[in-house]
């Protein structure tokens, strides 16, 4: 029996285009028609913003699983007034489900791809099984564990343009085995194909060649890859668990793969989109994964060895169907080896810039010392406290052992805590924009809470993942243009002031933030208001309810729409210039220079060019104004504090700027909130001093001088000149303001 299925009437959405004008930031529009605007082949041209929106709502809508079982009219009429509801919000951009929603949702892709909806995972590097899973290598048996599985998780998530964040503490690595064999590794590839030249270069081998010498031999394992994500993945995984008996059941050492089949560089990607990047990058990968683990014969892998190999795999996503491949390495607070890994330059440049390391504490850890040394040489290790994590919702609710107990790290951006397998499921309210737009907050976040509750019915590729989603259903609505919030409601920021104090297990003197009442009860509204929608529409829909709810991301392209500040940062400046890179062929860059924004080559890339935006922020003259340049680091950390205390019960993404004087400061700001904060990540305050920094702080009549130069709207001389083009994007946008998560 076919579902039922919600649609949003045309009727409806044009009274909503006539009523309500989206928030557009002064990036929002451009922003959007680059990065989440999908093409329709049917029309020859790109979505305007009413269609993505309807596409985005439809999608998530139709997840309600009481749809598949004869639903009666009575939840057929409530979801089709949600659908409208969720419509009108999401278009006037009072709040958006995140930019992988925004881009996937409702779309063939969705449907095919279980995953699709959730844009980050947390992952733990050790033996597991793939259990009843969309990959299982066929010389496994699904229950067995196997060496390779994690490293195929993460590749299959970065391949479906997803982040994964991943565990590599000691317990995790002392799991995997002894490396038994030494690989011979032979990789061979046609003559006909296009990238056989590449690929020769690199270490491919003729295969006519190689099939003459090896005629009448069968001492090796062949595997021809497909051209699909699935065989990239499966050919990795073979090559690693041929180096453990346990999983070589044919005790062969010899493994050849043939790319003859995969298609070549430039080719376009169906589905989730993008070009191909032929096999070059995965030759390259392969050899390198393979001598890695070969080094280890005899002995074991380390936590190096593992971030190495993850590391390995995100520089082949990148250079394939994703611009970014996001991940965060958590390593053992006392693992020297992992901290310093990023020391050898010659090994970050190639691939160990690929993720962002962190190291986990405990309740119990309080040597920060090395790790504020760190940071204040280049910005790591990041901390994350695990113990907050699996014993505190809010900080407020106080100490609830084992609340959320099998959480063992954390997305990429850090904002959610997960356990092994899990995703982030995020959406994003602008609590401002929405009170301009004459919304009640409370039906804001209850319909973003539903909408992210939906979202744990999706059919899930990996059985890992479908058994911790059903069982945690964890949600995350997260707030944007939080300091525009609370500055505008309250006419102050939100931290009134610090009052002197003493640390009562140190006796270290501190300095104790003092919080706005009207503030705490602001935030404290809100969470109880995702709350109590959870708690609503899981008895409707009989499943547990969320094990947590609320979180702050750090933002990025998605707050960019709506013209917020991202997450809780304080604007970056006041008044500023914001550098965007764009393809040097996309034709939006005609109806830019019609408009007068400046633009010339970007120096760094090749065929880019970097277009500047005058920005002014929220506020900008108020004398209470703060921005990322101005305000305290024991301001910031006060903020984030203030934030997972009273509104995230999962954990607040922030990443702290500081003065170059400040840096002495974060060892006793680290013991301080030790209690408190569960995941913090720090850098230097560049302020812009980068040329053709993506960010440069101006004053307001330089503002305003570069905002007169702007003469028409960007939207409506680009319809004009009619010039849509296929398969453009922004260059060097992220989902998230660190840079860390991908766009898509």
């Amino acid at each position: 029996m076919e579902n039922t299925r919600i649609s949003l009437d045309q009727a409806y959405i044009d009274q909503v285009k006539q009523t309500v004008s989206p928030h557009w930031g002064e990036l929002g529009w451009v922003t959007y028609k680059r990065t989440y605007a999908r093409w329709l082949p049917e029309q020859n041209r790109s979505e305007e913003w009413d269609e993505t929106v309807k596409r985005v709502v439809e999608g998530n809508i139709n997840l309600d699983p009481r749809l598949a079982d004869s639903p009666s009219a009575a939840v057929v009429e409530d979801l089709t007034a949600e659908a409208q509801k969720l419509y009108k919000m999401i278009y006037g951009l009072a709040a958006t489900p995140s930019g992988r929603n925004l881009w996937v949702s409702g779309t063939n892709y969705q449907r095919r791809n279980g995953d699709s909806l959730n844009n980050c995972w947390f992952i733990a590097i050790r033996p597991q099984q793939y259990g009843d899973s969309h990959i299982v290598p066929s010389y496994l048996d699904s229950k067995q564990a196997a060496v390779s599985m994690p490293f195929s998780f993460l590749f299959d998530q970065l391949m479906k343009g997803g982040g994964v964040g991943f565990s590599v503490i000691q317990d995790n690595i002392k799991q995997i085995p002894q490396v038994d064999n030494q690989v011979d590794l032979t990789v061979i590839i046609d003559q006909k194909s296009a990238s056989y030249d590449d690929s020769v270069k690199l270490g491919a081998t003729d295969k006519a060649k190689w099939a003459e010498q090896n005629k009448d031999s069968n001492d090796y394992i062949y595997y021809k890859l497909p051209d699909t994500r699935e065989g990239w993945v499966l050919a990795n995984a073979r090559l690693i668990d041929m180096h453990f008996k346990q999983t070589n059941p044919e005790n062969k050492t010899k493994l050849v793969l043939d790319i003859s089949g995969i298609r070549p560089y430039g080719a376009k990607i169906h589905g989730f989109g993008g070009t191909a990047s032929g096999p070059m990058p995965l030759v390259e990968m392969l050899f390198d994964i393979n001598q890695i683990i070969n080094d280890r014969v005899d002995g074991h892998m380390t936590s190096v060895d593992g971030t190495d190999i993850c590391n390995l795999i995100g520089k082949t996503v990148v250079a394939g169907n994703v611009r970014r491949s996001a991940e965060l390495a958590l390593g053992s607070n006392d693992d020297q080896g992992f901290i310093t890994m990023k020391q050898d330059k010659e090994k970050l440049y190639d691939h160990r810039w690929a993720s962002n390391n962190s190291v986990a504490i405990d309740a119990d850890f309080n040597d920060y010392e090395p790790i504020a040394n760190g940071i204040r040489k280049n910005g790591e290790p990041g901390i994350v406290n695990l113990d907050l994590s699996r014993n505190y919702g809010r900080i407020i609710d106080g100490y609830q052992k084992g609340i959320d107990g099998e959480v063992e790290g954390t997305n990429p951006c850090g904002e959610i805590s997960l356990a092994n397998g899990e995703p982030c499921n995020l959406f994003e309210v602008f609590p401002y924009i929405a009170e301009q737009q004459d919304w009640d907050l409370n039906e804001v976040f209850g319909l973003a809470a539903r909408y992210t509750k939906r979202v744990t019915f999706s059919p899930y590729d990996w059985e890992i993942s479908r058994q911790i989603i059903y069982q945690n259903r964890r949600i995350g609505v997260s707030m944007s243009g939080i300091q525009d919030w609370l500055l505008n409601d309250l006419g102050h920021r939100v931290v009134t002031g610090f009052k002197d104090g003493v640390d009562e297990e140190t006796g270290a003197p501190i300095k104790i933030p003092l919080y706005d009442p009207k503030g705490i009860k602001m935030v404290s509204d809100a969470y109880q208001a995702v709350v109590d929608a959870d708690e609503e529409y899981s008895q409707q829909l009989h499943c547990n309810p969320s094990i947590k709810h609320t979180t702050v991301k750090p933002s990025g392209t998605v707050a960019k729409l709506a013209g917020a500040s991202e997450g809780m940062h304080f604007h970056y400046a006041g008044y500023l210039i914001q550098r965007i890179r764009f393809q040097a062929s996309d034709p939006l860059l005609k109806a830019l220079d019609a408009c007068g924004y400046y633009s010339e080559p970007d120096i760094y890339s090749p065929n880019t060019t970097c277009v500047e935006f005058p920005l002014r922020a929220a506020h900008a003259d108020s004398a209470n104004f703060a921005s990322a340049g101005t305000v305290s680091i024991e301001e910031q950390f006060a903020t984030q504090a203030f934030l997972q205390t009273y509104w995230s019960d999962n954990a607040v993404s922030c990443t702290v700027t500081f003065q170059s004087d400040e840096g002495d400061k974060i060892n006793s700001l680290f013991k301080q909130y030790r209690h408190v904060i569960k995941s913090t990540s720090l850098l230097p305050y560049y302020g812009g001093s980068l040329e053709q920094a993506p960010k440069e702080p101006i004053d307001k009549s330089t503002y305003e001088e570069r905002a007169a130069q702007i003469t028409a709207d960007v939207a409506t001389v680009f319809a004009l000149q009619n010039d849509d083009q296929k398969d453009l994007e922004l260059v060097e946008q992220s989902d998230c303001e660190s840079g860390t998560c991908p766009v898509k």
